[in-house]
């Protein structure tokens, strides 16, 4: 007998990879010493660069890099996670970007944006999803994910001296 197993609520992202096949077969389970943790395949994130509220304008053009963690109108900040890439490296995005008013107006120009809903993560899907460059904030508002180092700049500084010490190791 073979039985799906979905790690989160909605089966709606079993098609995205988030369900496991799940052997109830004599021969199946099988058990052992501790192997070291489980490796999943992780994305990319999309970080925030700049300050501010998060803007349906930019946000618009960003739905096509991954899924949001925010809505439009949420407070974000340099470093702070508000989704996940679609690819496997993280992505440095401005969130905040406003749009630029002139007095010319048309109506193709300004079409309606419609964003799909962001993913909220409660805080056992944020200990499962954090890496380890990341940190959780736990607020009575909201549980938010941001990177260690806050400044994009001194991340991509961070990251080439780890690079460096691991080269120098092996």
């Amino acid at each position: 007998m073979l039985a799906l197993v979905y790690h989160s609520q909605s089966p709606l992202l079993a098609c995205a990879g988030a369900a496991a096949a799940a052997g109830a077969a004599a021969g199946m389970c099988r058990y052992g010493p501790y192997r070291g943790s489980i490796t999943g395949s992780r994305k990319g994130v999309l970080v925030s660069m700049s300050d501010g509220r998060a803007t349906t304008y930019s946000m618009y053009d960003l739905v096509q890099r991954g899924t949001f963690f925010i809505a439009p109108g949420d407070d974000v900040y340099a470093g702070m996670v508000v989704g996940e890439n679609t690819r496997d490296a993280d992505l440095d995005v401005n969130p905040a970007k406003e749009k630029h008013l002139t007095n010319v107006r048309s109506v193709q120009a300004d079409e309606k944006m419609v964003l799909p809903p962001p993913r909220a993560m409660t805080l056992e899907e944020a200990i499962g999803y954090v890496a380890e460059d990341e940190l959780i904030e736990v607020t009575p508002a909201a549980i938010r994910l941001r990177k260690q180092v806050l400044d994009a700049g001194q991340r991509k500084i961070a990251a080439k001296r780890a690079a460096a010490a691991a080269a120098s190791v092996s």
